[in-house]
């Protein structure tokens, strides 16, 4: 597995590339903004961008999307529950965030349990409402993309619109740490952590 993480637009958002060895095919998650920056490390590392994943719907991860689609074609993947946000301006927060419109449509809406296969890799989709009501992780071998549900010693927030604070406990406590300790989380925003680490650590869920 390629796998390349960066952090991205004026929020920081982690924006990850993750591409098949053995196709050099790859999946775009989150490209939150800074399309130029995102691309020059597509080209470096060789890969054909052939799908976006998206965490979910707010502005700051989805910034760089109509940019990659123009280019390479990419498919648009969401959970169905945050599709309307996705295409709304107002609902996704770019108007508030960026003063700028960002209006989505996606391709594809996906469900919790989906598996979405590119070259040798699986993209295990995990729905985990709470900061969003379609709120998902991504599970790639013993990879995490956490999107902004967990993070580092804390959680995603909760008050924007559709988010519950008892949502996202019951996403973390019962969706994410079912798996095993040694997984790698690499969240929506600031630095990669472990399921185990957060178990003992995080303290919104001890």
């Amino acid at each position: 597995m390629i796998f390349e993480a960066m952090a991205v637009g004026s929020y920081y958002a982690n924006c990850y590339i993750v591409g098949s060895e053995e196709t050099k095919e790859a999946a775009i998650i989150d490209p939150g903004a800074e399309f130029k920056r995102i691309d020059e490390k597509i080209i470096e590392l060789g890969l054909n961008p052939k799908i976006i994943i998206l965490t979910h719907a707010h502005g700051d991860h989805i910034g760089a999307v109509n940019e990659l689609v123009e280019k390479y074609n990419t498919k648009v993947y969401i959970h169905e529950y945050d599709a309307k946000a996705l295409s709304d301006s107002d609902e996704n927060y770019s108007k508030i965030l960026f003063r700028k419109e960002l209006s989505i449509k996606p391709d594809v809406l996906l469900k919790d349990g989906d598996t979405i296969e590119l070259g040798d890799l699986k993209f295990d989709i995990i729905h985990t409402p709470g900061h969003t009501v379609g709120g998902i992780c991504i599970k790639v071998e013993n990879i995490m993309l956490t999107g902004d549900t967990l993070f580092n010693k804390s959680i995603g927030r909760t008050d924007f619109t559709g988010g519950s604070f008892d949502e996202i406990i019951d996403s973390i406590t019962n969706k994410i740490f079912k798996y095993d300790d040694d997984t790698i989380i690499y969240p929506g925003h600031n630095n990669p952590t472990t399921i185990g680490s957060e178990k003992l650590g995080n303290p919104f869920v001890n």
